[in-house]
């Protein structure tokens, strides 16, 4: 494993990070699943332990996945340990039996204690707002939280989650008001939106976070039109066959790299985002110990013409593909 600096923070980060919403487990809200299915928490805490043991020191959760068990979970195997990073998030949260959002500043004051019960910590490393929206930001209430939440050592640092598919008026307030230091982003082979904006953050000491390495699991190149997932999994309604149809051809170009590289189709996804020295860390989805194995085990440095190749694709092939995707939920 190697290990990259958040940014400016003293803080460093395995290249490889743990992205803990799957162990949650299959959480429902309003009849809507937030959730990746059934987990087996004995099965996920043999995960974490061995995700540690293969150099893993980044754990990325959030109090809404699995309403509070993910990080009940993290809390159980590691504690107050000052050897992992943990970072997690706020702001979505289950009302009246609804998905309800909530940015003001004593709802994220409560919600961080309650987050430092459940992960069993003295402070959180890395505190997140959960898709925040411009109009959160400038009423204020969640900024004066979070300095206040850090002013008393409960958080060291402080950041944003930001949109999958329209990340850009939250990126712009973040960077013209230098607020926080570090940045969650989708960024992958598919889903390139947040690419112009990689430069300026990490040129102003932000650490970047790249969250759906595999675009759900699209791009370990698994799946077919003919593939169904549970109710429980929030893939039920998002991947329709075409979507899986279309990607699939989309991405055949890429996937003659994998021979050459001798990686898997999910070795090189992870690959081509740490070939993009601006990025901290990758957040794959795990589980099970063998995804921890699959998501480590062999990350190579793409030659700069190989990345380009994989980049220029996204105008003509991939990003109508992500408007599709988008318009899908």
């Amino acid at each position: 494993m190697k290990y990259r600096p958040f940014g400016k923070t003293d803080l460093t980060v395995s290249e490889i990070g743990f992205g803990a919403w799957a162990i949650g487990g299959p959480a429902e809200v309003g009849g809507i699943p937030i959730g990746w299915g059934d987990a087996d928490d004995a099965t996920s805490v043999q995960a974490l332990h061995y995700a540690f043991d293969q150099g893993i020191t980044l754990y990325d959760t959030a109090d809404f996945y699995g309403l509070g068990h993910s990080e009940t979970l993290i809390g159980r195997v590691f504690g107050n340990r000052s050897d992992v990073v943990i970072a997690t998030k706020v702001g979505q949260k289950q009302q009246d039996g609804k998905i309800a959002i909530n940015y003001s500043k004593q709802h994220i004051l409560n919600a961080c204690d309650e987050s430092l019960r459940r992960l069993k910590r003295d402070s959180i490393d890395f505190y997140q707002l959960h898709v925040a929206k411009v109009a959160h930001l400038q009423e204020g209430e969640c900024l004066d939280a979070l300095n206040l939440l850090q002013q008393a050592g409960k958080i060291r640092y402080w950041g944003i989650s930001v949109n999958t598919f329209a990340p850009e008026p939250e990126a712009n307030f973040f960077l013209d008001n230098q607020l926080g230091s570090g940045f969650q982003v989708v960024f992958n082979i598919l889903n390139q939106h947040i690419r112009p904006y990689l430069e300026p953050m990490h040129s102003q000491g932000y650490g970047i976070i790249a969250r759906m390495p595999l675009q759900f699991g699209l791009l370990a190149n698994k799946f077919s039109a003919t593939t169904t997932f549970p109710p429980t999994d929030h893939r039920h309604f998002r991947f329709t066959p075409t979507i899986i149809e279309e990607a699939n051809a989309a991405l055949e170009p890429v996937w003659a790299l994998c021979e050459h590289y001798e990686v898997s189709p999910a070795e090189l996804s992870l690959s081509y985002i740490l070939s993009h020295p601006e990025i901290s860390t990758v957040i794959p989805g795990i589980r099970t110990p063998a995804q921890v194995d699959q998501n480590t085990r062999r990350i190579v440095r793409l030659t700069d013409a190989d990345r380009d190749f994989i980049t220029s694709l996204y105008e003509s092939q991939f990003k109508p593909l992500v408007e599709l995707m988008r318009k899908q939920g």
